[in-house]
């Protein structure tokens, strides 16, 4: 009795001490004077808490994909190849992808090439290790154990090998700051399949990859792509691969600089007002 008193009034200090560390971290986080976020998804969550929305603004991180660019876009028509990069970890929803490609599998027709799925990732612990074997154990109950692939801890000059083989990137982690393997499957000429809202976005009014939220769409969408003629699937990747330049080093680098120019002029105005002078143009 005394010790699911003491629990219960744990619970109750855990709430007020989160609920207070939230409050702070919104009070601090609203006297910023910018909040660089790297995605749509963090962009959100700053304004929700800090709201400074006006303040927020949004900068990709740099992705050095210069090497992937220079992977030929064709690929083999004899085993088509779904690459999924991530590491073993429950958030990335490996099993998601798992039964989406077996539900595809179900429905594709008779005489198309038998695709194949490949996971790629590393394991931090034994609970990874431990997930990466329930992953393999769920391909056997669903029979599909002969067309997927496992590879732990690879090299990354053996990853280039598989993403230049692959015709499409699967990705299914949903609330996630920013999808770098996502960045890597469209340098590399794979099309991507996922939740990312800003990555997959049309280029020029192009369609450059496929949504997908549950295990039927990325099934439907795992599909299209089988069924899609080669030349269309090489116009989406084409245009696919032209949205890297919005997160290389060199476009996070201009944004950075004129952001950083932004925070410098407002406390140049902050401080010119305060003895009453006139704010000079910072570009002079």
């Amino acid at each position: 009795m005394v010790g699911q008193s003491f629990g219960i009034w744990l619970s109750r200090c855990k709430v007020i001490y989160y609920t207070f560390f939230s409050w702070m971290y919104g009070f601090v986080g609203s006297c910023t004077n910018l909040a660089m976020v790297n995605s749509s998804w963090t962009q959100s969550h700053i304004e929700k808490m800090w709201k400074i929305p006006k303040l927020t603004k949004k900068v990709y991180p740099p992705c050095d994909t210069s090497g992937l660019q220079e992977l030929p876009l064709g690929r083999s028509n004899k085993i088509p190849t779904f690459l999924s990069v991530a590491q073993f970890r429950p958030e990335k929803a490996h099993t998601l992808q798992l039964e989406a490609f077996s539900i595809a599998l179900g429905k594709l027709e008779a005489d198309s090439p038998r695709p194949k799925l490949q996971f790629v990732g590393s394991c931090r612990n034994k609970e990874d290790e431990d997930r990466l074997q329930k992953l393999k154990d769920k391909a056997i109950e669903l029979r599909v154990e002969k067309d997927v692939e496992f590879y732990q801890n690879l090299m990354y000059k053996n990853l280039v090998r598989l993403l230049g083989g692959a015709i499409a990137g699967i990705h299914s982690m949903i609330d996630e700051h920013f999808g770098i393997s996502v960045v890597e499957y469209i340098a590399a000429g794979a099309i991507p399949i996922g939740p990312r809202m800003d990555i997959v976005l049309e280029e020029d009014g192009h369609q450059t990859g496929f949504l997908a939220s549950d295990a039927n769409e990325y099934a439907d969408a795992i599909l299209q792509l089988l069924r899609m003629p080669e030349r269309e699937r090489l116009e989406m990747a084409e245009a696919a691969r032209k949205r890297v330049s919005r997160f290389s080093e060199q476009r996070f680098y201009e944004d950075f600089k004129i952001l950083q120019s932004y925070v410098f002029l407002s406390i140049e105005k902050r401080l010119i007002l305060k003895i009453g002078g006139k704010v000079k143009d910072w570009r002079e």
